[in-house]
């Protein structure tokens, strides 16, 4: 059964469903420990009885996650906890730049 694009939109209009094509550049999901990336997706915008859902479609790339570490963040660290520089730099990273967390972690 071949539905021409028309008729699959104008069938999904009936049951409550409406869609709608986007256009997108990049979509990026930002996880915890990395980057999700998708370069020119397709991308679906899915409304069903109010709830809206969207569809990506394409090529995903993983980025870790880089974090900037400046002096000042390190040197605050090192003043709240009396660690040294580089146990204050390996505890920010640890907590991924969440600098309350690294300090947290370092104060005895």
């Amino acid at each position: 059964m071949n539905l021409r694009p028309q008729d699959m939109a104008k069938a999904l209009k009936r049951m409550g469903i409406a869609s709608t094509d986007l256009s997108v550049v990049e979509v990026i999901f930002r996880c915890e420990d990395k980057d999700i990336v998708i370069q020119q997706p397709q991308v679906t915008k899915v409304n069903m009885m109010g709830q809206e859902t969207y569809q990506v479609v394409g090529k995903a790339i993983d980025k870790p996650r880089v974090i900037s570490i400046s002096q000042e963040d390190v040197d605050t660290v090192v003043a709240q906890t009396g660690a040294t520089a580089q146990d204050a730099r390996l505890a920010i990273e640890k907590h991924q730049g969440d600098l309350a967390a690294a300090i947290l972690d370092l104060k005895p």
